[in-house]
């Protein structure tokens, strides 16, 4: 089985802020939904496109932590991302890195305290 990963999930603890948060920096529209008992906001999905989509979850099984799984989002410019994700309140804890082939990488602390990392290819 290739890319066995099929759904994440985010753990937040105060789902407007983080809502906002994820909107603002990566410019989409979250999906929001009660789902057994758990609040939760969708990323975009589209079965026909490459990658894997998931959600902010809010509940008693969900604590934000920058130890846990490191979520890479893919965008189109990781300078861009990386003025909004400041602008929205970020903190830098890796600075942009030339990974070679792989284009470039960044991780930040979002609204909530969890690492995430943001991944841009090199302009061609």
């Amino acid at each position: 089985m290739t890319n066995p990963v099929c759904h994440f999930e985010i753990p937040v603890a105060d789902m407007d802020r983080a809502i906002e948060f994820y909107q603002r920096v990566f410019g989409l529209e979250l999906n929001r939904q009660m789902v057994d008992g758990y609040e939760m906001a969708f990323f975009p999905r589209s079965d026909d496109q490459a990658g894997v989509s998931g959600a902010l979850a809010k509940g008693d099984v969900y604590k934000p932590s920058q130890t846990g799984c490191i979520l890479y989002f893919a965008v189109d410019d990781i300078d861009e991302a990386l003025r909004r994700s400041e602008s929205e309140g970020a903190k830098l804890l890796y600075p942009k890195t030339d990974i070679g082939d792989g284009g470039y990488v960044a991780e930040i602390e979002d609204s909530e305290g969890n690492r995430i990392a943001i991944n841009a290819a090199k302009p061609l």
